[in-house]
């Protein structure tokens, strides 16, 4: 798992602090299912990068917390009955275990919808993510061909 810089460890306003916060100031099954899906992504990759991106008054300019690798992996934005885990290529990665369960109409995204008491597939859950990156290092590599 990636360690955060010295200027992160140090920063109360970095990515990660602003997501540890974030767990911290939910306090119920919400920050525990953000939290275990956040440990996930940075099992399936270590060198994924949090920011917190779109903060504005609907979301009392708290931000969204992104994971990325040569672009966005996912999102994890809690609502009062969900953590929705949005894909941004979600339509193009095979889903073999069916982890996708909402925004499934879309040409881009897909998302998981996570309800309070859900297991989470740690295996499979990992294999999505790790799909994500790959699909985004092989367009990042079709683009320094070109």
């Amino acid at each position: 798992m990636k360690k955060p810089s010295a200027k992160e460890a140090g920063d109360k306003d970095s990515p990660s602090r602003l997501i540890d916060a974030r767990i911290e100031e939910l306090g119920d099954w919400r920050g525990e299912m953000l939290a275990r899906v956040r440990f996930i992504i940075r099992q399936a990759d270590p060198e994924v990068v949090e920011e917190v991106k779109w903060k504005k008054p609907s979301n009392a300019m708290r931000g969204v917390p992104v994971w990325e690798h040569h672009g966005i992996i996912c999102t994890g934005e809690t609502y009062k009955n969900a953590v929705k885990m949005t894909f941004a290529k979600g339509a193009s990665l095979d889903d073999p275990s069916g982890l996708f369960n909402a925004s499934l109409e879309g040409n881009t995204r897909r998302a998981i919808d996570l309800h309070e008491g859900d297991k989470i597939d740690d295996k499979a859950l990992k294999a999505l993510i790790r799909a994500a990156v790959a699909l985004n290092t092989s367009a990042l590599k079709r683009k320094t061909k070109a």
